[in-house]
């Protein structure tokens, strides 16, 4: 009897159980057994029958055998699903890819030991929610320890007090977790995460004197129709953000407010303020605002003459610009075209409200005032103006 470990020999009834075993020869193997059900007799059991299980070769609800099993599990822990499907298939042990994901998701978990370099970060498990955990991981194998359900003090210490032995943590410059790496292990060193804050406080330094830069010494051209255009550092986004800074203190000299001046610019008043702490426009931009040059940069004037003189193919521009000495590739050469494309396939913009096409010979359109409206709404005709037909044609008089 399962669980009870004691004998039984009455018989109730029986069945047979097919069972898939590893492949003979390149041919699949399928195992039968005459399974035998008996009846449990140990006093107090709930169970009335049950099914016999031969060891090492029959698990409960199982169709395959343990040692089959094991062959899957290792595949589908090497290459997960559709390459380990594949590989299952040319065994031969065909098996869907869903198959050895649930294998894998049946393993056990390694045992994993107490790391010298622990790492620490949150993670959102529902973004938007403002609902966070904290995942653990061993810095020097990059494998995941455990994951908290919180990202609190309290809860990182008490995992700390329960595996001693960490001698440094790397964490980011969040306070809880520095307070909980003082009270579960206070004789480890603690590291900030600095290389992202050092590394965005140094593009933003390059950005706001990016005006002393100056422009490398253009190399000599073979091609006498190709010139090297002066690299541009300011890019559209850099120059709305100048805009902004010029219209913001403007406004501000003026004795406007900061809510005033939000309203009159249709800004959000954080931002108001920001531009308004900022002396020069330079302090608010960042690195992705600029144009890096581009290896298409020296032959842009020669894509922009060939353009205009009705040559579109970009495999063909791109073959004239190999032939001049361009190393680049072709998706380059096609996405700087398609800017092209899209400003000559662009419809026009439309005009403003209250702004008619007049041509010659139509009569004026009347205007709906705007202080009522539906039923007493009232029409007023514009000022009757000086018409006339243009020389040579005539056309009807305005009413």
């Amino acid at each position: 009897m399962p669980g009870l470990w004691r004998a039984s020999v009455r018989r109730h009834s029986g069945y047979r159980r097919r069972l898939a075993d590893g492949a003979v020869g390149g041919r699949q193997v399928c195992i039968e057994l005459a399974i035998r059900r008996l009846f449990c007799d140990a006093p107090g059991c709930a169970r009335v029958t049950f099914a016999e299980q031969v060891a090492g070769l029959t698990v409960p609800y199982g169709r395959r055998t343990p040692q089959l099993g094991s062959l899957l599990s290792a595949i589908a822990v090497a290459l997960a699903g559709r390459a380990g499907e594949r590989l299952a298939a040319r065994l031969p042990a065909p098996v869907s890819r869903t198959t050895l994901l649930a294998l894998v998701m049946a393993l056990p978990d390694p045992p994993a030991a107490t790391p010298r370099v622990l790492g620490v970060d949150e993670f959102a498990l529902r973004k938007g929610h403002h609902n966070y955990g904290t995942v653990l991981v061993d810095c020097e194998t990059r494998a995941p320890i455990d994951l908290l359900p919180e990202r609190d003090a309290a809860t990182f210490a008490a995992w700390l007090t329960e595996h001693p032995g960490v001698e440094i943590i790397c964490r980011d410059r969040g306070g809880a977790y520095a307070d909980g790496a003082r009270t579960g292990a206070p004789d480890a060193v603690q590291v900030a995460d600095l290389w992202h804050n050092l590394a965005e406080t140094v593009k933003r330094l390059v950005s706001q004197h990016s005006a002393c830069l100056r422009d490398p010494a253009p190399a000599p051209d073979t091609a006498p129709e190709v010139q090297r255009p002066p690299v541009s550092h300011a890019g559209r986004l850099a120059a709305r953000v100048q805009q902004h800074h010029t219209n913001v203190h403007a406004l501000m000299d003026q004795g406007l407010s900061v809510r005033a001046v939000a309203r009159r610019l249709d800004l959000a008043r954080n931002t108001v303020r920001r531009y308004a702490r900022a002396a020069t426009w330079e302090e608010l931009a960042t690195g992705r605002w600029q144009n890096l040059p581009s290896i298409l940069d020296p032959y842009k004037p020669y894509l922009h003459r060939r353009w205009r003189e009705g040559h579109t193919d970009a495999s063909k521009l791109h073959a004239e610009l190999r032939e001049r000495g361009y190393s680049g590739s072709y998706s380059v050469v096609r996405d700087y075209l398609r800017r092209f494309r899209r400003a000559a396939d662009a419809p026009p913009p439309p005009r403003p409200p209250g702004v008619r096409k007049v041509t010659a010979g139509s009569p004026p359109t009347p205007t709906v005032s705007a202080t009522t409206t539906g039923r007493n709404s009232r029409k007023s005709w514009p000022a009757a103006p000086s018409w006339r037909p243009p020389p040579g044609t005539s056309g009807p008089s305005p009413r």
